[in-house]
């Protein structure tokens, strides 16, 4: 892949998955905590655990879904990519400005409030999350007087330095790991994780009167995990990550994708990567390492490692499918989960 495929491959990306498309009615994946769906609202606020209702059909046949989930806050998602935003008295608290949907995220805005966007937050440093923050700040040129303020942790920020980032930089920084600010009467909470999965900057937001959670990439709520447990650099942080932030004291998550979320979804994660776990562990001791490999054919030994994971994780997805197989996007995402597993299995005893 050339620099200039690997730098427009995301765009290319939202392009085919938000292209106009016939409208479609699929049959939706059953869910993962036996949710209570509800159609989408901008007006009438979630309860606590439940969901949105046939989402995986309105991100394909929407410009984007717009949930109420409190008096205040507000839950935005297009081509399966999701933010939050709060509207107070004076203006607006966005999170995230989503790459590619600053348009989308600022006509969603609109249709609740005329207030002006006043902070943004960044909640780490990677592009699909935060890289529509230039787009925004010029739309918002034409239309209030002030640029928000934008702030980010302490690691987020030295991080956007060290790789020359060209996403705008944020103007107050927060100290890491922990560390908060006020928006109008409300607590904002930095939670980093101190040891994290998904990206070194890797943290949660918590509204703390509003009881919302911000966290992208922790988990796809509604879902099992996503391909490399959302994409995460590395597994061997995640469960202590999720069990962290389901112990804070909230009642709506919001992970980037996947729907509106609960702490029903980490119990689910976790009881998910528990029995893949146990299916790798079990599956190691199975499969003699060299597996599938023709040893007079080959010439270097680094074929072994792969295809040794390679049927292992075969093995472990093969084992959770009676019990999992059903649920989205199960088959795509597993065999290398179980694969991230298996290579922390391997290195960490």
């Amino acid at each position: 892949m050339s620099a200039l495929t690997r730098i427009f491959a995301p765009a290319l990306l939202f392009a085919a998955m938000t292209a106009a498309v016939p409208a479609m009615a699929v049959e939706e994946a059953p869910s993962t905590v036996d949710a209570v769906y509800k159609t989408q609202s901008s007006t009438v606020a979630l309860q606590p655990g439940e969901k949105v209702a046939d989402l995986f059909t309105l991100n394909m046949n929407t410009d984007y879904v717009l949930q109420r989930l409190t008096d205040n806050t507000y839950w935005y998602e297009s081509g399966f990519y999701a933010t939050i935003f709060y509207v107070g008295d004076k203006g607006v608290l966005l999170f995230d400005p989503l790459e590619m949907r600053a348009q989308k995220i600022l006509d969603a805005i609109r249709s609740v409030t005329d207030k002006p966007i006043n902070t943004i937050v960044y909640s780490h440093d990677h592009a699909d999350h935060i890289s529509g923050t230039a787009e925004l700040l010029a739309l918002l040129d034409a239309s209030q007087k002030k640029q928000p303020e934008i702030i980010a942790s302490k690691a987020t920020a030295e991080k956007m330095e060290l790789l020359g980032s060209n996403i705008p930089r944020p103007t107050k920084v927060l100290q890491w790991p922990e560390d908060s600010f006020k928006f109008e009467n409300q607590t904002i909470e930095l939670h980093g994780f101190a040891h994290a999965a998904h990206t070194d900057d890797h943290s949660a937001w918590l509204m703390k009167e509003e009881r919302v959670l911000h966290a992208p990439d922790l988990l796809n709520s509604d879902q099992p995990p996503f391909w490399n447990f959302a994409g995460s650099e590395r597994f061997t942080y995640l469960v202590q990550n999720l069990k962290t932030a389901n112990a804070m004291d909230w009642d709506y998550f919001n992970g980037g994708h996947g729907n509106v979320g609960s702490h029903e979804d980490f119990n689910f994660h976790l009881q998910f990567i528990a029995d893949l776990e146990a299916a790798v562990g079990k599956a190691m001791g199975q499969v003699p390492f060299g597996f599938g490999v023709d040893m007079e054919k080959i010439n270097a030994h680094t074929v072994m490692l792969p295809a040794w994971f390679d049927e292992i994780a075969r093995i472990a997805t093969d084992e959770l499918r009676p019990k999992y197989g059903e649920y989205y996007g199960f088959e795509t995402a597993t065999p290398t989960n179980a694969q991230m597993i298996a290579e922390y299995l391997y290195s960490y005893r």
